[in-house]
């Protein structure tokens, strides 16, 4: 696979890092930076704890696969997936047929600290480091798929992007 033809998916745990990390890659790699998020806030007109709260996580789960269907491939793109968005068995195909996926780990004790401030659906302040690793219980054996992955635990941004770049030649 030519590595300058295909997109970059990073997916992994809220708060692992995939939105710093992946932003900081796009520009190392000379690539736009997505954030399906952010897309999905854009779309709808409501921040991702509203759609949850209003509509449901079936809703929202079903908003972000739509969204990542309706991206333009035709230029390589880094992408960064809601934590939940490999869960669907559908949405790991896509992205595998459609680029490199790539698992940004963090521990749940770095994730609880990164997630201290903010309103996360699945995790209600004051955040959990037991919710954490009950979330994280469900998705490591899905981020395990992933073609590589790197440990974000006390690395800054940049430094994982670095190495994700390195490692991608």
């Amino acid at each position: 696979m030519n590595d300058r033809a295909v997109h970059i998916f990073l997916i992994g745990m809220m708060g692992a890092g995939k939105s710093s990390v992946g932003r900081r890659l796009a520009g190392i790699l000379h690539r736009d930076f997505i954030d399906l998020d952010t897309l999905i806030e854009a779309e709808s007109g409501k921040s991702i704890p509203e759609i949850f709260q209003e509509e449901g996580e079936a809703e929202f789960r079903r908003r972000e696969t739509e969204t990542a269907r309706k991206l333009d491939l035709r230029r390589p793109a880094v992408i960064a997936a809601g934590g939940g968005f490999p869960l669907r068995e559908e949405n790991m195909r896509w992205m595998k047929a459609n680029g490199r996926v790539i698992w940004l780990r963090a521990g749940s004790g770095s994730i609880r600290e990164r997630l201290r401030h903010e309103e996360r659906p699945l995790l209600p302040l004051p955040v959990k480091k037991e919710a954490i690793e009950k979330i994280l219980s469900r998705r490591i054996p899905v981020y395990r798929e992933a073609e590589m992955s790197f440990d974000t635990e006390n690395q800054k941004p940049e430094v994982t992007a670095k190495k994700i770049a390195e490692a991608l030649q």
